[in-house]
């Protein structure tokens, strides 16, 4: 017998939507939902059914791309920067490792923050986390 997994959260997330679709769970719900329609749902994944909405999905994909996008945006230089940002490294310390300036190095976490939409290294930190795990895993 496998485990079906239906999630339930109190997050509507096109991020979470995405993960749990990609870890295999069979459907999301949110906590909010009808205490009957979480039981029916419960009921239908016991019966082998994917509860994934058309919503849900294109939802998933609309988030896949932009994340694609965005990093798709990034150039090879700013990888690597952003690798050592999610290592914890100042920017001197930036500058050293890869052999540029200072200045350089703060050029590039600038346009990386602008092209994440984020405002602080640690929102850039966990991006790189989330969406160049593997990539990250290597460079290290």
């Amino acid at each position: 017998m496998s485990v079906r997994v239906v999630a339930l959260s109190a997050h509507d997330d096109d991020r979470y939507l995405a993960g749990m679709l990609a870890a295999g769970a069979v459907g999301y719900l949110l906590k909010n939902e009808a205490p009957g329609q979480i039981v029916a749902a419960v009921q239908a994944a016991m019966r082998g059914e994917t509860l994934w909405t058309l919503t849900q999905r294109s939802r998933v994909e609309r988030w896949q791309a932009e994340v694609a996008r965005v990093r798709d945006s990034l150039t090879e230089r700013e990888r690597e920067v952003l690798r050592c940002v999610a290592d914890g490294l100042s920017n001197k310390e930036i500058a050293r490792a890869l052999h540029i300036t200072a200045r350089t190095a703060d050029f590039h976490v600038s346009n990386i923050l602008r092209k994440l939409g984020v405002i602080s290294r640690v929102e850039a930190a966990v991006w790189a986390q989330a969406h160049l795990g593997s990539e990250l895993r290597v460079a290290s």
